[in-house]
């Protein structure tokens, strides 16, 4: 081949070499952004993937804990109805006089030991159901768990400590049935200030009357 040949053929050939290295580089500008585009893609796609799974653990543990809600407290209503029948047994005890008590009737005593036996066996069945008893005698007041009825002056014990309990209180888990109703030392020493309890509130006079 001539040189005048190829150097007619030259142009041509520059042109077919600069078209074919513009489509590679077309083709690369276009393979990056869709690299970039899936890139971004995936991310948004792992992004909602973390959302959904943060989502799906937020309502496992809501369900897990409204299941764990509902066997705790749904006797509570229940239960609060049986202190009141436990009450009342409790009362009519105590209304025994001591002489009829110790008269030595074998049928009276027999029913003496009968209704003291219900008592037990209710608050023994409301025990196994989760409800406990708040006899908080010797301990700090604590407004969640206990009612001031009264205070007693008292020098020798920590002031807004529990001197007497009037009537005991119930829980069931960390849910208040009833309070139990307190008298609360007056007085006495300070408490250390990490160790100071919330002070009582007014006496509850209707609370009184009812106990």
């Amino acid at each position: 081949m001539s040189d005048q040949a190829k150097d007619e053929r030259a142009p041509d050939e520059v042109e077919a070499t600069e078209a074919a290295a513009e489509r590679t580089e077309g083709s690369i500008d276009g393979d990056y952004e869709a690299l970039v585009r899936l890139l971004k893609e995936n991310e948004e796609l792992k992004d909602r993937a973390l959302r959904v799974a943060a989502e799906m653990e937020n309502l496992r543990r809501r369900t897990a804990r409204d299941v764990h809600d509902a066997r705790t407290y749904a006797v509570a209503n229940f239960a609060r109805d049986m202190l009141s029948v436990s009450d009342n047994l409790r009362r009519a005890l105590d209304a025994i006089p001591a002489e009829a008590k110790a008269s030595g009737d074998a049928g009276f005593k027999a029913l003496i030991e009968g209704v003291d036996l219900t008592e037990r066996a209710m608050l023994s069945a409301l025990e196994r159901h989760g409800v406990k008893k708040l006899a908080p005698e010797g301990e700090k007041f604590d407004p969640n768990f206990h009612q001031a009825m009264f205070e007693v002056p008292n020098p020798d014990v920590p002031a807004n400590t529990v001197v007497q309990v009037v009537q005991p209180g119930y829980s069931i888990g960390d849910r208040v049935l009833r309070p139990a109703m307190v008298g609360v030392a007056k007085g006495g020493p300070k408490l250390a200030a990490a160790e100071a309890p919330v002070e009582p509130g007014p006496v509850n006079e209707q609370a009184e009357k009812d106990a």
